[in-house]
């Protein structure tokens, strides 16, 4: 697949012509089918905008194969994955609403104006009536604003700024994971028990709103602990040496660094952080520590031995022993040699769930899918039992407190679990201060 392009994947279409060009499908408008890209014939196509390039590639990597995944499950082939394990029996196999499933991606390149030209195009060139995916919250409120404006249903993939389901939330959207306060509330007890209360923390932050609101929220978690904040620092998206930000630490009074980073970016500044010395250091009388706000097995296997010890928070982990997660690690590991990450996770659940809500709306018509998924509360997913909740189209459910595992027996085992944190802790007001502005508004079809 050539990278920045949209492919088509799944179910050919009928009537597609090879040769000199693509004869791309022509769908009904607006104003004669009633929402946008109401699919007319057999198949039904669903947009996937994943970064195949950029700092965050290897999530959207793991996000395409567990996409193709939903797809052949939805299709009727394959072992049917966490079909067997989902609460909802609305879906048979049989597509959605007996129409085979077929599938465009994108490259968002983990860049906003990229992603948006992506799914903009899928949607006009390609007809896709669901976009989904991302693994940048900068990503995902971008495209979900504009899947408002489509009059299509956004599914949003990797996203864990506050923002995504708080002051840029949308009636069309959709969050399946977890978010920056959750991940604060449930690191904050088990850094004090292993830490203690009297801390310096440093923080390092990724300059766009998943950083920002990612910082807020073990801030204000941690010093309503005891901590105190010493330092806070913005690093670009871009960064790949972060040795110049390692250095003001070391001349810091703090005992504790933590690295608002994701993806490639955590792992070099991680690396950095640990050639520079700082987990062998004893700062006003403790040992140094490194905690990760938001971990992923990829970014761990791209750490190597520096994840040992260090905490951090993740949605999901393919170790979990409940019905659902073993049935995707199975389907995932027999597809692909290996298990799943977090993203994965996420997106083959968002794939799966928006079929559900469609077969059980019994439409395909945006407003009806946001009908159904308001306030839908199912099991067998991976994460015990979830809420999809009305007023801000966020999930509610158990949040993971993992850390690098000291004596890994594969290149896969590196997280271990060391708490889960029960949704009740994790759960806020919907007015919550860190949420504040913003309007779900009404839900768009386009029409």
């Amino acid at each position: 697949m050539s990278k920045g392009n949209l492919t088509r994947r799944g179910v050919l279409k009928t009537g597609a012509v090879a040769g000199a060009g693509l004869a791309l499908p022509t769908y009904l408008s607006a104003q004669e089918s009633g929402f946008t890209n109401a699919p007319t014939g057999s198949t039904v196509t669903l947009g996937f905008n994943v970064p195949q390039s950029g700092p965050y590639a290897d999530e959207g990597a793991d996000e395409l194969r567990a996409y193709e995944l939903a797809v052949e499950h939805l299709n009727g082939e394959g072992d049917g994955g966490m079909l067997n394990t989902f609460s909802s029996k609305a879906l048979q196999g049989s597509g959605i609403l007996g129409k085979k499933v077929e599938y465009v991606t994108g490259d968002t390149q983990t860049k906003s104006d990229a992603a948006r030209a992506s799914a903009k195009s899928m949607i006009e060139k390609d007809g896709a009536v669901m976009i989904t995916g991302g693994s940048s919250s900068g990503v995902a409120v971008a495209v979900q604003a504009l899947c408002q404006e489509a009059g299509v249903i956004f599914m949003a993939g990797l996203t864990h700024s506050n923002d995504t389901t708080g002051k840029d939330k949308r009636a069309n959207g959709f969050r399946h994971f977890f978010n920056s306060y959750m991940s604060g509330a449930a690191l904050a007890p088990v850094l004090a028990a292993n830490y203690g209360t009297d801390r310096k923390a440093y923080h390092l932050t990724a300059d766009y709103n998943w950083g920002y609101t990612t910082e807020e929220a073990v801030k204000s978690s941690t010093e309503a602990m005891g901590w105190e904040t010493v330092g806070t620092v913005l690093t670009p998206l871009t960064q790949t040496d972060f040795s110049s930000y390692i250095t003001p630490v070391l001349q810091s009074d703090a005992d504790v660094l933590v690295l608002n980073h994701y993806g490639g970016n955590m792992v070099n500044s991680l690396t950095n952080a640990v050639q520079f010395g700082l987990r062998d250091r004893v700062v006003n009388g403790k040992n140094f520590e490194i905690v990760v706000p938001l971990y992923s097995r990829l970014m761990a296997k791209g750490a190597g031995a520096n994840v040992k010890g260090i905490f951090g928070s993740t949605n999901w982990h393919w170790s979990l022993q409940d019905e659902g997660s073993k049935q995707f690690v199975q389907s995932f590991g027999t597809k692909y040699g290996f298990p799943p990450s977090q993203a994965a996770h996420t997106c083959y659940v968002q794939a799966l769930l928006y079929a559900d809500a469609v077969e059980r709306a019994g439409s395909f018509q945006p407003c009806a899918v946001v009908e159904a998924l308001e306030g839908f509360e199912f099991d067998g997913m991976g994460n015990g039992p979830t809420l999809y909740r009305a007023e801000d189209h966020q999930c509610f459910k158990d949040v993971l407190v993992v850390k690098g595992k000291e004596n890994p027996t594969s290149e896969f085992d590196l997280l271990e679990i060391v708490e889960v944190t029960p949704v009740d802790q994790v759960t806020y007001a919907p007015d919550h201060p860190q949420f504040a502005g913003g309007a779900l508004g009404s839900c768009n079809n386009g029409a």
